[in-house]
């Protein structure tokens, strides 16, 4: 299985991006939003909002359901102070039920993300993790 080729019919079956913005846009603006929205330092912070929007659905729908007592969470709030903890609680939240949210606590939280070593034919723009 070729992991690009799976995201590309993932992509695919997206459809149409919505528009961004409902205005037109002058040369000198698309440059600007090029510019911010291409820069290495923007893939950080949006991937980082991503993993914080997971986060904050998944506890809440643990807490809602009964799955994730309210003294429990204060200990998981303490897990979310940096970017690779938000990375792996995400990643975990994301591959387990909310049925599984005391785990977390009981675990001390998942471990953190390691980069693997890929195949040496992978393509390179390919990053694999493991946790």
């Amino acid at each position: 299985m070729e992991l690009d080729k799976v995201v590309a019919q993932i992509e695919d079956a997206f459809g149409d991006t919505p528009p961004f913005t409902s205005a037109d846009l002058a040369s000198s603006d698309r440059d600007v939003l090029l510019r911010v929205f291409g820069d290495e330092g923007y893939q950080v912070y949006l991937q980082d909002q991503v993993n914080r929007q997971i986060i904050r659905d998944y506890l809440t729908n643990a807490m809602m359901l009964g799955f994730l007592p309210e003294q429990e969470l204060s200990a998981i709030q303490a897990m979310l102070g940096s970017q690779e903890s938000r990375a792996s609680l995400s990643l975990h939240m994301l591959m387990n039920s909310v049925e599984q949210a005391s785990e977390l606590v009981a675990n001390g939280g998942p471990p953190p993300l390691t980069p693997l070593k890929p195949d040496p034919d992978s393509p390179p723009h390919i990053r694999l993790i493991h946790s």
